[in-house]
């Protein structure tokens, strides 16, 4: 069978065209600070599907999302092999909207780093004395515009998305920026107060939403996996110092206390990185991939 070309490839996903839908693949590639890693780590494509297949499910009460199936049996003979299976989705096609929707819950990151300095996350005040990995009072949004692959993502003010986003769809800037804002603040309580039910803090995380074709607002993209947001184990959470984690900051703190490392992990740090995607998958989820 001839092999399919993806219409468009991210740093971990490739995207193929389905006629009317798309299939998107999470592979087991990874990325740390924007730049596609020597490594493979195997299982990472299927944690990050079914993950996001998890929260699609649980949040569809509260946004349509563009999941149709995880089984590559409804998808095209190509797919139907293990290469794929696990790792791929048939969604809708959406009129993606240009503006990743961040949402912090505690302070940590480049979040802490700018509030170190000026009291504030992306131009937002926030209250003096607080301490490293501090729960914030409230959860905040601070968007971002969405980068090819080799740039890096800016960070935005809420104001300057509504322009950003009135350039792409004149007349509803405004409108879509606010709902952007609302969804993800929602989003992220319903989910994050689940997660700490089951002993995992998010931390922060990211979302994309598009417009499907009746110009509906829908989440896209992939949701709350590893990939996307910070996971915390609840038991030892301790504000005053960085916490360990379930997602890639593990790989991320590797590279960045070792010099000449190439882009390239050593198979321990490879294998401790799996790890934590799966016990982070069957800690939410209540299954073992």
């Amino acid at each position: 069978m001839e092999a399919l070309k993806p219409v468009k490839e991210g740093k971990v996903r490739e995207i193929y065209d389905n006629g009317d839908t798309l299939i998107m693949v999470a592979t087991d590639r990874i990325s740390c600070f924007d730049v596609i890693l020597n490594n493979i780590v195997t299982k990472k494509g299927t944690v990050l599907t079914q993950m996001s297949k998890f929260w699609f499910d649980m949040t569809k009460d509260i946004l349509p999302n563009h999941m149709i199936s995880v089984d590559v049996n409804d998808m095209p003979e190509y797919f139907r092999t293990p290469e794929f299976d696990g790792k791929s989705m048939m969604v809708k096609k959406l009129n993606m909207l240009p503006v990743e929707c961040i949402v912090r819950g505690y302070i940590t990151g480049s979040g802490w780093a700018s509030y170190q300095k000026t009291g504030e996350v992306c131009g937002i005040k926030l209250p003096e004395g607080l301490k490293e990995s501090d729960k914030l009072p409230e959860p905040i949004y601070t968007p971002s515009t969405k980068a090819e692959i080799g740039d890096h993502d800016e960070n935005i003010s809420f104001e300057q998305s509504v322009d950003y986003l009135e350039k792409r769809f004149p007349g509803k800037g405004a409108e879509y920026a606010q709902k952007l804002k609302d969804y993800t603040i929602a989003l992220y309580k319903t989910c994050a107060d689940y997660a700490l039910s089951k002993g995992i803090i998010i931390a922060d995380t990211k979302f994309e939403f598009g417009l499907d074709e009746d110009g509906n607002i829908v989440i896209g993209d992939e949701m709350l996996t590893p990939d996307s947001s910070r996971f915390w184990p609840l038991e030892g959470y301790e504000a005053g110092h960085s916490q360990p984690s379930f997602d890639k900051q593990f790989a991320r703190d590797w590279l960045k206390s070792h010099e000449n490392h190439n882009w390239t992990l050593p198979q321990e740090i490879v294998d401790k990185t799996i790890e934590k995607y799966l016990d982070g998958y069957k800690r939410l989820t209540g299954k073992e991939l």
